[in-house]
């Protein structure tokens, strides 16, 4: 028995080995590609100081932070106010040396002036720092090395059914028929268990939260500036979207304030950017039904008066936004079931539901949920 499982695990290794390695190389081939990308005829060695220059390793002052420390040069899945590599170089390259320099070691924010106040570079280190900054512009930010992804996990677990199935029935290589049992059982098991699971996800997005083209902070404005969300979102309470503000609508502040406390200029100038440009801000859309379902802002929150943290959760906490809830027709059905119709002092539930509005009015009735008003109605959401 003992030779027969040690058979069987080569054998799965083998095959094991040789996947992984193949979704290694072809997950990696794209970077590779990037890092061999060369420019012009700039020299290794000033790349290289460059480099270190940016990342800290060569001291260029008392006490400084070194660059990588707050503009980030790899992918990251936290928030940053500050601009990435990345960021830097796309804003910088169509300065010439002496704005670069300039910038760097005469900032006029007052965020940019702490941070670099004991900065010291010579005209060669600058250069040098602005040749790496040019190859992040080409290659872009590097990208952390993939664990085995759940689709990788997901065809291990085929290969290890087929080869068990197969020595089963043709190969017989081991003789012990309870270890392929086991081994098709366990299989089986975790296939189906990621099926199951993947298939209830489908076209959810729970917790997304995407970085945005402009770093902005619903906390910065709802909570420490007081802006109500109807100035921003003015169509919440009357249309089926709450509308995303133009570039306009943030100009009635931004016109005067051009400094923000985190961020500094850096973000704010994007929308004087898109301003003058003409250009709409491609912000990435986070809360999405799918195209079967309808949903209107204006029954919710304009005639059922729901508040906003009740589908957003406490947006007015959230540096970078997400999404709070699983947005699954479960979800809405459960809010439908139980939350209670507020009919007093309400002309559209008064004028549209009269017999219910007297009932409750002459106590007949305690209170009536959305669910009893037709909320669990397939038609109402699906037409």
């Amino acid at each position: 028995m003992k030779r027969d499982i040690l058979k069987f695990l080569k054998t799965a290794t083998v095959f094991t080995i040789i996947f992984t390695c193949s979704f290694y190389i072809s997950a990696n081939n794209g970077d590779e590609d990037k890092e061999h990308h060369t420019q012009g005829k700039i020299s290794p060695d000033d790349l290289k100081v460059g480099e270190r220059l940016f990342h800290g390793l060569i001291i260029t002052g008392d006490n400084t932070s070194n660059c990588a420390s707050c503009h980030n040069t790899a992918v990251i899945d936290t928030f940053n106010w500050n601009p990435s590599a990345l960021d830097l170089a796309l804003s910088t390259e169509n300065m010439d040396s002496a704005s670069f320099a300039n910038t760097l070691l005469n900032p006029v924010t007052k965020r940019i002036s702490e941070v670099h106040e004991n900065v010291k570079l010579d005209a060669q280190q600058i250069v040098q720092i602005r040749y790496y900054l040019d190859t992040i512009k080409t290659s872009g930010l590097k990208e952390h090395k993939r664990l085995v992804s759940r689709l990788a996990f997901f065809i291990i677990l085929i290969i290890i059914l087929l080869a068990a199935v197969t020595d089963l029935a043709f190969t017989k290589k081991i003789k012990f028929k309870p270890l392929h049992g086991t081994i098709i059982l366990l299989a089986l098991v975790f296939i189906f268990k990621i099926i199951y699971e993947d298939a209830v996800a489908l076209g959810r997005s729970q917790d997304y939260a995407p970085l945005q083209p402009i770093k902005f902070s619903h906390k910065v404005h709802a909570t420490d500036n007081k802006i109500d969300c109807i100035y921003c979102h003015h169509t919440v309470e009357t249309a089926k979207s709450a509308g995303i503000p133009s570039t306009n609508v943030c100009m009635n502040c931004h016109e005067l304030v051009r400094e923000g406390t985190y961020s500094g200029r850096f973000e704010i100038q994007k929308i004087l950017t898109h301003m003058e440009k003409e250009e709409a801000v491609r912000w990435i859309r986070i809360h999405k039904l799918p195209d079967h379902v309808f949903f209107s802002h204006a029954q919710h929150a304009g005639v059922g008066k729901l508040d906003c943290s009740e589908c957003h959760g406490k947006v007015e906490d959230m540096h970078l936004l997400k999404q709070v809830e699983d947005l699954s027709m479960g979800w809405c059905l459960d809010c439908h079931r139980s939350k209670k119709v507020n009919f007093i002092g309400n002309e559209y539930y008064e004028k549209t539901f009269e017999d219910f509005h007297e009932k409750i009015k002459n106590n007949e009735i305690d209170s009536l949920t959305v669910a009893e008003l037709g909320g669990e109605n397939c038609m109402k959401c699906h037409y």
